[in-house]
């Protein structure tokens, strides 16, 4: 089996500045959007619901804002496994956690780098020792601490 990296790939421009545009504000309407595109509601209905058929667009989600829901410290965790076996483990663990907004498989040094978000330090030191490091075959952790943000954008990509 082939892996065809541009199957779920936007078909053509009116995708791409139409996902561009829900990327942007997903709460548009289709009757805007319709107007911007030159198109009818229905044909805007009927393209986005294509595009999630196809996996392009995967969901619809409200981005909140972490310190104002108490969450006031983000950091960064690398992990180490001790072998590849331990993978299933430890992931399920981390789909588990609320405080785990992404897990990236990395190549390199480390294994899984995390983003997480806590209340404080007692919140991450109670997430690393008595949640992370408890799982089987979780050889090491290093954490870093997110003083500030410069650029996060959770939901557009850059479309060419």
């Amino acid at each position: 089996m082939t892996y065809d990296s541009k199957a779920n790939e936007p078909s053509d421009k009116l995708d791409r500045i139409l996902i561009t545009r829900l990327a942007e504000d997903a709460r548009v309407s289709w009757a805007e959007l319709a107007v911007e595109l030159g198109m009818s509601a229905p044909a805007i209905a009927d393209r986005v619901k294509r595009l999630r058929q196809r996996g392009v667009i995967r969901g619809f989600h409200a981005i909140l804002d972490p310190p104002s829901m108490g969450l006031n410290l983000t950091a960064f965790i690398a992990v180490t496994l001790t072998h590849p076996r331990a993978r299933a483990a430890f992931l399920k663990v981390v789909h588990k956690q609320g405080e785990v907004k992404e897990a990236h498989h990395l190549a390199g040094e480390d294994d899984y780098l995390l983003k997480v978000h806590c209340r404080d330090t007692s919140h991450l030191e109670h997430f690393l020792t008595d949640i992370l490091k408890s799982v089987p075959g979780v050889q090491r952790t290093r954490t870093s601490i997110v003083l500030g943000t410069a650029k996060e954008s959770a939901t557009v990509l850059p479309i060419e």
